[in-house]
């Protein structure tokens, strides 16, 4: 995802939050079977640009190894970089991905089961 308006959107759908990274899911309308698709983001607090720019690295990596098992088809992603993430071990920011997006799962599909269609 690179448009604004997405990132938006994701923002108003249900939320998970780790040590490691906040991930926000929208299931897109209209859009069932499409494929899951995932935006990354890191603010200021965080740290320098280089820091940054590691901790967008790191989850894009978890997310590429990730998100085809456990994504849901039709949902958008927004995945945040918190404070820890650019030092947190491997394995456990990988974990943190895992655990956010198992438990979102559900809770998409009770909202787009829900949805008017």
């Amino acid at each position: 995802m690179t448009e604004r308006r997405d990132f938006l959107r994701a923002r108003d759908g249900v939320r998970a939050a780790r040590p490691g990274v906040v991930v926000q899911a929208f299931a897109r309308p209209g859009d069932p079977q499409g494929p899951a698709r995932a935006g990354f983001t890191a603010t200021r607090k965080i740290g320098s640009a280089v820091v940054r720019n590691r901790a967008r690295r790191r989850l894009r990596e978890a997310v590429r190894l990730l998100l085809p098992l456990h994504g849901a088809p039709g949902t958008d992603y927004v995945f945040i970089a918190r404070a820890a993430t650019p030092a947190r071990a491997w394995t456990s920011l990988l974990d943190d991905v895992e655990s956010a997006l198992i438990s979102l799962a559900p809770r998409v599909r009770a909202v787009r089961s829900s949805d008017p269609a």
